[in-house]
């Protein structure tokens, strides 16, 4: 396969996460899985003064520890699949900081990116606002990893509408748009199969594709 850094993105409750494990299994690859455990989160989602700020930056910098050190280790030696882009934290940075907040925030951020590695193909998950909600209620708990509060409606909406905007002006990389209001990889291996065709099939550019039950 002509891609060997894997990078599956897309908002809240889309499914980037469990794709990105089955992908990695199908693929033989290893995983870079986000960690989501954050001290200044309960201050964040209280409005605490000053927590956005430091719930970002703390995200911003596992981040950055997880891809420079996989680099470092074995990222271009075997196929790697990761279930976040580096850049997708000015998302949530624009999103929830206040423009004092943002001037530091991007300074750190620009110092930062320099050294992490651009994935060689970004999958970009997308689904209608209401479908996020919905799969968001019905998801499992995973014992292993923090149980973040659920997102209401409104914001969920603006989230999704971020990622469109910042994806419909991605050109960093090659880029698969999937379409996954009837994409269940969970269940489906036909469906995966699909997706792994799609992806061994791209070039450069941006291309989009409608995933089919």
């Amino acid at each position: 396969m002509a891609f060997h850094y894997l990078a599956i993105e897309g908002p809240t409750g889309v499914g980037k996460t469990r794709l990105a494990e089955r992908l990695a299994s199908r693929l033989e690859a290893t995983t870079i899985l986000e960690d989501t455990e954050n001290p200044f989160l309960a201050g964040f989602y209280a409005d605490r003064p000053g927590a956005a700020l430091q719930a970002q930056l703390f995200y911003l910098l596992n981040r950055h520890r997880q891809l420079t050190g996989k680099r470092q280790a074995d990222l271009f030696l075997q196929t790697v699949v990761c279930d976040y882009v580096f850049d997708k934290d000015k998302i949530f940075a624009y999103l929830n900081l206040d423009d004092n907040e943002l001037f530091i925030y991007q300074r750190l951020f620009d110092l930062l990116a320099k050294d992490v590695p651009p994935p060689d193909l970004v999958v970009y998950l997308q689904a209608p606002t209401d479908l996020l909600m919905k799969r968001l209620r019905e998801q499992p708990v995973d014992p292993d990893r923090e149980e973040l509060p659920m997102p209401d409606e409104d914001y969920l909406r603006e989230l999704n509408e971020a990622y469109q905007h910042f994806f419909f002006h991605y050109s960093a990389t090659p880029l698969l748009v999937v379409e996954t209001s009837e994409f269940d990889p969970e269940s489906d291996d036909a469906a995966l199969d699909e997706l792994v065709k799609q992806i061994k099939g791209m070039g450069k550019g941006t291309r989009y594709y409608v995933a089919r039950k």
